[in-house]
Parts: structure tokens; sequence; C-alpha cells
């Protein structure tokens, strides 16, 4: 029988807020109908699982599979399988890895780039219109804002103090 956590002081009230505000944003952007619209309006057909998948690779240099699980906090064999399916729609490609020819890393094909692009860019098109009452200093204080914000999140998880609170921070999926 696992022991419960012990007892804190409740947070303050304005990172309640932050955290009630960062679920209600992670529900709407996680939603499969909010999802299909998205992929219809980019005509791109792929899942949850395989777009965000698709953009983090874009995000990054070619990466083995463990090291693109790692940076979506799920299991390796997940991203084997939706890898598969992303290869076999000619979205992707496995190169050679160049620091050890037995294993290969993933990169985008032109097609997984132009599919990416199409779904940023939908995405893009949603948000200017929701925020299309912002002027462009609130518009470049939250972007600023949320930058800080997840890169102080991801400090905090890869550094956690051993509390096991670490983990408490989840990423807000991508679509």
């Amino acid at each position: 029988m696992s022991t419960p956590p012990p007892k804190t002081a409740p947070a303050p009230k304005d990172v309640a807020e932050i955290e009630r505000a960062l679920t209600r944003i992670s529900y709407l952007h996680s939603r499969a109908r909010q999802h299909d619209r998205l992929m219809a309006i980019a005509g791109v057909p792929l899942d949850r699982a395989a777009t965000a998948l698709l953009r983090q690779i874009a995000d990054s240099e070619p990466m083995r599979p463990g090291e693109l699980a790692n940076l979506l906090a799920v299991e390796a064999s997940h991203v084997t399988r939706q890898v598969q399916q992303l290869q076999k729609a000619g979205y992707v490609t496995r190169v050679p890895d160049p620091d050890d020819r037995r294993a290969q890393r993933i990169e985008l094909t032109a097609t997984g780039e132009e599919a990416v692009e199409r779904v940023r860019e939908a995405s893009r098109r949603g948000m200017q219109l929701a925020l299309g009452g912002w002027s462009a200093e609130e518009l470049q204080q939250l972007a600023g804002l949320f930058h800080r914000m997840v890169d102080d999140f991801l400090a905090y998880s890869l550094d956690g103090d051993g509390d096991g609170e670490a983990g408490v921070v989840e990423p807000l999926p991508s679509a």
C-alpha cells in the first residue's frame, strides 16, 4: 500500500488560476473534434499522436525514436508504431545515425514538411481569429510569458528535487 503524499500549503491563488487556465487550454486544444477540424482545414489526415510526433520531428534535428519518446514523454514502442505509420504514408524517413551507423534517426520528408506547415498555418489562422481583439503588445507579452513558463516547466521537470513532484507538471498536448 502506498503512502499518501505529504500535506503541503495550498498554492497561492494566482498559481491556482494559472493551473486552471492551463487545464482549460489543454482540454480545448486536445478535444478530438477540435483536432479533426484542424486536420480537415489543413488537409492532413493524421491522428493527434501522429501530429504531435510530426511536429516534434519538425522542431528538432533528426533523432532516434527513443529520443523522440523522451521528448514527448511516451513509451518508445508508441513512437516506433507512429514512425512506421508516418513512414508508410511518406511523411518521415529513417536516416543513418552519424554517431552510430547501426542506429537510425527519423527526419521529415518534403511531404512531411509540407504537412507540418499546413497544420501550423491552419492553427495560426485559428489563433489569429480568436485573438483578433488583442493588441500587438499583448500578443508579444503573452508569447514571451508562455515561452518562459514552458522553459521553467521543462527545467523543473528535468531537475526535479527528488520529492516525487517533478512529474506533476505535464506538457500540453500538441495538435
